[in-house]
């Protein structure tokens, strides 16, 4: 084994990371598995929605009239625009734009924060409005689904934090960015995600 290698096992481990997505494409395994687990993880609460609105139409015909439609548009939007940042990150890295990445990958943590911020004020709202989990089957379900992914959400935003301070480190760069992307693609799974939840909740009825 050269001395080259021993003298820097972390760039090894990066270069095994790349050598692993040029042959396999974008991202690795372990992040596909993640988020193959994530999504049919949401899969099962939304077989669980689909079946309680089989069960209890009326209730679930009446459920999105009562929700706060304008703050869930707003998250939607918010989460879009994240989605927009983190790309553009992943694009400018891919041509050495340090300051770029940087800035887009704070966009997209700001873009989380918002969401939460929205989302507390949303459940402050229903609370005060008379509807908690115990209301009704509908508002049982609504809870568990936005506040698993509002802890996705969380999750998302300690990943985009992470890669953020790795680039202000300077551990990325156009040859060696594979941890960047699997971020990336992480929050583009938060996003189809909520894609699904928000008509499913606020506005199919």
């Amino acid at each position: 084994m050269s001395s080259a290698v021993l003298s820097n096992p972390v760039q090894t481990s990066i270069d095994g990371a790349e050598l692993h997505k040029t042959y396999y494409g974008i991202g690795n395994f372990a992040i596909w598995f993640l988020i193959f687990i994530e999504l049919t993880e949401f899969a099962f609460f939304f077989v669980v929605f689909l079946i309680g609105k089989s069960h209890y139409p009326e209730i679930f015909y009446q459920g999105p009239t009562e929700l706060n439609t304008i703050a869930g548009m707003l998250n939607t939007l918010i989460l879009i625009t994240g989605s927009f940042f983190v790309a553009r990150a992943v694009s400018a890295i891919k041509t050495d734009k340090r300051n770029e990445t940087i800035l887009f990958l704070w966009l997209t943590f700001a873009m989380g924060a918002a969401y939460c911020v929205i989302k507390i004020w949303e459940y402050q709202w229903n609370i005060q409005s008379g509807f908690d989990s115990s209301t009704n089957y509908f508002f049982g379900v609504y809870y568990y689904l936005t506040f698993n992914h509002f802890v996705h959400v969380l999750m998302g935003m300690s990943v985009i934090l992470w890669v953020t301070i790795g680039m202000h480190l300077g551990h990325y760069n156009s040859s060696h960015h594979a941890t960047l992307e699997s971020a990336g693609l992480y929050w583009h799974m938060i996003d189809l995600v909520w894609i699904v939840i928000f008509p499913l909740l606020y506005v199919l009825r």
